[in-house]
């Protein structure tokens, strides 16, 4: 059950940040999923030590932990937008 909870967050995440990054028209179901769980990771990294609050990889669903997975997962499209365009957007 754990893990399709885990699915759909990611998802919900990862189309949030699609949205704001404005690449929402490009990416499917599948894309914003990984974009969401990848994201999630990113934040994990980076973000987690510095606020102390885990992520939704971290079976945290918590709204700060839901916080930190949408700033990864924004942070991963800003890159993935500079290295297909040469800009953020």
């Amino acid at each position: 059950m754990n893990l399709i909870i885990w699915l759909i967050v990611g998802g919900l995440i990862g189309w949030l940040a699609s949205v704001l990054m404005k690449t929402n028209g490009q990416q499917g179901l599948f894309l914003n999923v990984v974009v969401g769980i990848v994201g999630a990771m990113l934040g994990g990294w980076f973000l987690s030590p510095l606020v102390g609050v885990g992520t939704i990889n971290q079976n945290n669903f918590s709204l700060p932990a839901m916080l930190v997975s949408f700033i990864g997962a924004a942070v991963l499209l800003a890159i993935v937008n500079v290295f297909r365009r040469g800009s953020v957007r």
